[in-house]
């Protein structure tokens, strides 16, 4: 197995970036493939990296979304020809120590053991509300979060994108990401593009990441104090437009649609009455609702 990473950038803080890189492992590739980040925001991940080992840097020269990034970096590493499984990974993650090897250390385990391994992912933690995201399992009939503390790779229905390890020659063999979807939900559909090929998804729970959800969180009373993820205006009518695209997709499974349906009512309800830009983030949940309706894609 060789291994390499894929860090896709946007407007990122260099320091961010280089902690990830230095938490990687020393024999991985790391890939750095920037979004269209300026030329002068640049200079500062240039120096940030410069001296760094087994780093290569890969600038798209405009922000063509994450789905596209994630491709050209597979794609990037496939034709450098040494790379044999990549973990792709968001700007503001950050693994914990060991956690990579144990992502890579999982998945072979569960290989050889003869399961048919589409990707395994970690635990993620927002470092900011110290909030676990666990990992998302069918019970009964709900679209539950289980947040197992230790022990064997647990099977579950969906993996964050960040954190998400993988065989490349399997994910170019299914076409890569959707890149219509531009941003948000892009792993949602890879999770159950994955599944409807016949592939599993594990969640490994030695394996824990720093990860920031939303620009910042906020709390607030739901049948019990909640921390809930703020995200700006427009990044809220591609998050709407998305999951309203996947509600109209076969391979994604009933359940999590009507979990979608009601998570996306909860969050106009909570940004109606206690959000930030009220009105600009019920507009452009509303456009973003009206754009899947009409089966709009690619950057807004």
């Amino acid at each position: 197995m060789r291994c390499a990473s894929i860090t896709v950038t946007f407007h990122p803080d260099p320091a961010l970036v280089l902690s990830q890189l230095r938490a990687l492992p020393d024999d991985w590739l790391r890939l750095v493939v920037d979004n269209g980040t300026s030329d002068d925001e640049w200079t500062f991940i240039e120096l940030a990296v410069a001296n760094f080992p087994g780093v290569e840097v890969l600038r798209l020269g405009a922000n063509l979304g994450l789905a596209t990034a994630q491709n050209c970096g597979m794609e990037y590493l496939a034709a450098r020809g040494n790379c044999t499984h990549v973990l792709l990974l968001d700007q503001d993650s950050e693994p914990l120590p060991g956690s990579a090897n144990a992502l890579a250390d999982a998945h072979t385990v569960l290989v050889e053991s003869g399961y048919p391994v589409g990707a395994v992912g970690p635990l993620l933690r927002d470092p900011v509300s110290g909030v676990q995201h666990g990992f998302h399992r069918v019970v009964g009939w709900r679209w539950a979060r289980v947040i197992p503390v230790d022990g064997a790779p647990v099977s579950c229905e969906c993996l964050n994108g960040s954190g998400t390890f993988m065989a490349l020659d399997l994910a170019l063999s299914l076409g890569g990401m959707d890149e219509g979807l531009f941003i948000d939900h892009v792993d949602t559909d890879w999770s159950f593009r994955l599944l409807a090929s016949g592939h599993r998804l594990y969640g490994v729970p030695e394996a824990s990441f720093l990860h920031r959800m939303g620009d910042r969180t906020t709390r607030l009373w739901m049948f019990g104090w909640r921390v809930w993820p703020v995200r700006s205006p427009h990044r809220h009518r591609y998050l709407f437009r998305n999951a309203v695209l996947l509600l109209r997709r076969s391979h994604v499974p009933c359940i999590w649609k009507a979990w979608a349906i009601v998570k996306l009512g909860l969050t106009a309800v909570v940004f109606a009455l206690a959000g930030p830009q009220r009105l600009a983030q019920l507009s452009n949940m509303v456009a973003g609702v009206r754009d899947g309706v009409l089966g709009r894609s690619g950057a807004l």
